[in-house]
């Protein structure tokens, strides 16, 4: 009995430590990437490197997106910046080491999931907005030009089984669009090409109704592309 209850203590330090080492908004996942990815304000003793064409900012369909076809990243000179789970607010954190600090061109922000599906608690689409707005006011200081996209269509959650996130999805992107046109920013539209008859993304494209396949993610390249 006695082992059992301080293996049980062992065990909670662990996880108790896991989390210690992770910060909120996961400065740490990208920050030896970043490091390795010179700019054109350089230093004088350091290398020139090519300054990225697009750091593509987002959750974990960006996360994902990198990871399954890195060729496309490499081909167009694409930089990844995507962390699973994430809200608006943790991507404003983060937008000052993993978009600016790299000097990218562009910076391609798909993001406002993980704000409906409240992974932070409740925030008002007002509030969601405002979050990129931030994030495309801080990118236009620094001459990167932003680009906004759509919110993939979604017509549940399985984390979080109760919702029902199609219409605020589409809400959510109609206001992002209208800000887009509003301060001329080239808005992208993943969301008409990838919604189904219920409002959400179909099996084909992402077997759990979030997250894309590879064939999902070829639309998504073309229309990405063909936009720039």
């Amino acid at each position: 009995m006695k082992r059992i209850f301080f293996l049980g203590i062992f065990l909670a330090a662990c996880v108790l430590g896991a989390k210690a080492d992770k910060t909120w908004a996961q400065y740490e996942r990208y920050a030896a990437q970043n490091d390795s990815i010179i700019t054109d304000e350089i230093g004088e003793n350091r290398k020139k490197m090519k300054r990225p064409e697009a750091v593509l900012m987002g959750n974990s369909i960006t996360d994902n997106w990198a990871k399954f076809h890195p060729e496309f990243f490499a081909e167009n000179n694409f930089v990844g910046r995507g962390i699973s789970g994430q809200v608006t607010a943790q991507m404003l954190s983060r937008f000052q080491a993993d978009v600016i600090a790299l000097n990218p061109k562009k910076v391609i922000i798909m993001a406002g999931t993980n704000d409906i599906a409240m992974n932070n608690g409740y925030i008002s689409h007002e509030q969601i907005l405002q979050n990129i707005q931030s994030m495309c006011e801080l990118a236009k200081h620094n001459r990167i030009k932003p680009i906004l996209c759509s919110v993939l269509p979604a017509a549940a959650f399985r984390w979080r089984p109760n919702m029902t996130p199609a219409e605020d999805i589409k809400q959510l992107n109609e206001m992002i669009k209208a800000y887009a046109k509003s301060n001329r920013i080239k808005y992208i539209d993943y969301h008409s090409a990838l919604v189904d008859e219920h409002g959400g993304l179909p099996k084909k494209y992402a077997a759990d109704g979030v997250h894309p396949n590879m064939d999902g993610y070829a639309i998504m390249e073309s229309i990405l592309l063909k936009s720039l």
